[in-house]
């Protein structure tokens, strides 16, 4: 399994990149996590510019969520909305479609950042990316500046990011279905 993390933050040190971080230690040996920290390299959305190799970094991203089973995206709240950095990068993947269907999370640091969670919720919803319930959660991190490895250790916290693990694992995993066909009459 392939996890690809996403922060809305471009702060170095930010609490949503630690938070997805404390959860790639707590993924299990058999699951990949990588973040995308490029974000801030992108060009502003221009739909006009959207054309097949016009901009590496765009690229760049969209073969990151091309490789991806799951994405878990974390974002701090600005105003009260998703900062800018995080809408350019997901508009830039509106048209060529990477996240459709694809099992997304939304794991939220602070409980009182209920705004911009909302909005990704809109925003990925329109985008035909498949909420994961179970990896939708408010961690509550013990304070700003605390690491990974601090986040990893509160046990509610730990529990918490585990289960969102493995509820996008569940969400990533083929259900096997099998087409149905019409029968005809003679």
């Amino acid at each position: 399994m392939n996890i690809l993390t996403i922060s809305g933050s471009l702060r170095s040190g930010s609490s949503n990149a630690a938070l997805l971080d404390a959860a790639a230690l707590l993924a299990p040996p058999v699951v990949v996590v990588d973040r995308f920290d490029g974000i801030g390299d992108l060009p502003r959305f221009n739909s006009g510019l959207d054309t097949p190799g016009a901009s590496a970094p765009v690229e760049r991203l969209r073969d990151a969520l091309r490789a991806a089973d799951a994405v878990p995206i974390r974002s701090p709240e600005y105003a009260h909305g998703v900062p800018g950095s995080l809408k350019n990068a997901l508009d830039w993947v509106v048209g060529s479609g990477e996240l459709v269907d694809k099992p997304v999370g939304l794991l939220n640091a602070s409980p009182r950042a209920t705004h911009a969670q909302a909005s990704l919720v809109e925003i990925i919803a329109t985008m035909s990316a498949r909420l994961v319930p179970g990896a939708i959660l408010d961690a509550g991190i013990p304070r700003r500046d605390a690491s990974a490895a601090e986040i990893a250790a509160v046990p509610v916290i730990a529990a918490s990011l585990a289960a969102a693990l493995r509820s996008l694992d569940e969400a990533a995993q083929p259900t096997g279905d099998l087409p149905v066909r019409s029968s005809s009459s003679h």
